[in-house]
């Protein structure tokens, strides 16, 4: 057991990340990466996709704004959205990824909205809660090994 309180904190938080469905095995992988040589690794991954989705987002925000929807563009966007979620293991946003997805192939814009606003909140708690563990995780220092989430 861990003796550092920011240690054991910081494994509850990411624990609970994966318990809650947040995050997949990708974001092990992208631990696994991470070594003496760049220990934020994970942190500047996370924080390019968070910096990069935020274009894509706007991209479909407008394109929503706009009728007749042009479902095949917000499904190109939406795809190359999925693909970066994918990328870190952001496994609630990934999968409302694939319900948009789903409703542009039925071109269907009411699902398509609604989905988009549960993709937002889905996207907003993982940034919000990836940000408060990356904090303690600079606080708490660097990690040993990256380990599989039990």
């Amino acid at each position: 057991m861990e003796r550092n309180p920011m240690r054991r904190q910081l494994q509850t938080m990411r624990k609970s990340l994966f318990d809650q469905g947040h995050l997949d095995e990708q974001f092990v992988q992208l631990e696994e990466l991470q070594d003496d040589a760049n220990p934020n690794f994970v942190e500047e991954v996370v924080t390019l996709y968070y910096r990069d989705s935020a274009r894509i987002i706007l991209n479909i925000e407008q394109a929503l704004e706009r009728k007749p929807f042009d479902f095949n563009k917000l499904d190109a966007y939406m795809h190359q959205f999925k693909g970066s979620s994918s990328s870190i293991g952001a496994k609630k946003v990934k999968a409302e990824s694939t319900v948009f997805r789903e409703y542009c192939r039925s071109r269907n814009g009411e699902g398509c909205m609604r989905s988009f606003q549960q993709l937002k909140k889905e996207y907003a708690t993982l940034r919000r809660k990836l940000e408060a563990y990356f904090q303690v995780a600079r606080q708490a220092g660097p990690m040993e090994t990256a380990c599989r989430p039990k």
